[in-house]
């Protein structure tokens, strides 16, 4: 009996600034591809990969003066090693992140399945050439500043323990900074640049993407 031959999974990062509406663009095109065309969707997010902290750096970050937008803030060969070993139809196990604690929860895990469609949204995953290689096709969420801003605060707020002064903070001195010189830069990468994010139903990054796959 002949080898059923496996399908390489097709990979779709999706990049942008803080709170551009990454992981809602990931949501539509979970959506549509699941509910249209039949196919296997899994997302990964690049915060699951934040490394761990020294006890310096979380005494920074406790004060919000620990630069997470940084390239150095997370852990690339392991976001490395996760998606190759998707990529080689492997289960993989991808660590919790706790964002009030700044530090992955321990022993705690989300086991991920091997599928047709990898989804990989994050601010800096266009910026190490490795990882940025892996993609075969790339989204860029463009969304207005002040947008993103307004976001931030509603989110870490309400669901990371931050006061609006820690997010102000954050923001003018490490996130901005970080985002003009590391993750706008990347746009250029992009093969689809979506302007207003999710808000933009009718772009074709959105309206039309179906994926064609290769085989093994």
């Amino acid at each position: 009996m002949a080898r059923a031959v496996k399908k390489v999974p097709f990979i779709i990062g999706v990049a942008g600034g803080t709170a551009s509406g990454k992981s809602t663009v990931c949501a539509r095109i979970m959506e549509r591809l699941g509910q249209q065309h039949q196919r296997q969707v899994i997302s990964i997010a690049q915060d699951s990969f934040y490394r761990e902290l020294t006890e310096e750096e979380n005494n920074k970050a406790k004060m919000g003066e620990f630069n997470f937008d940084h390239p150095d803030a997370f852990e690339h060969p392991l976001m490395l090693s996760v998606l190759s070993d998707l990529r080689d139809h492997k289960d993989v196990k991808i660590p919790q992140y706790d964002f009030r604690t700044n530090s992955r929860m321990n022993d705690v895990f989300d086991e991920l399945h091997p599928a047709e469609v990898i989804l990989v949204e994050g601010i800096l995953i266009f910026y190490d050439q490795e990882l940025r290689d892996m993609f075969n096709m790339k989204l860029f969420v463009d969304t207005d500043a002040d947008i993103r801003l307004a976001r931030r605060v509603e989110r870490d707020t309400a669901h990371r323990g931050r006061t609006l002064t820690q997010v102000l903070n954050q923001y003018l001195h490490s996130v901005k900074p970080a985002f003009e010189e590391f993750c706008l830069p990347t746009k250029k990468y992009a093969d689809v640049i979506i302007p207003r994010g999710a808000e933009n139903d009718a772009h074709p990054g959105l309206a039309a993407l179906s994926p064609q796959q290769s085989s093994e």
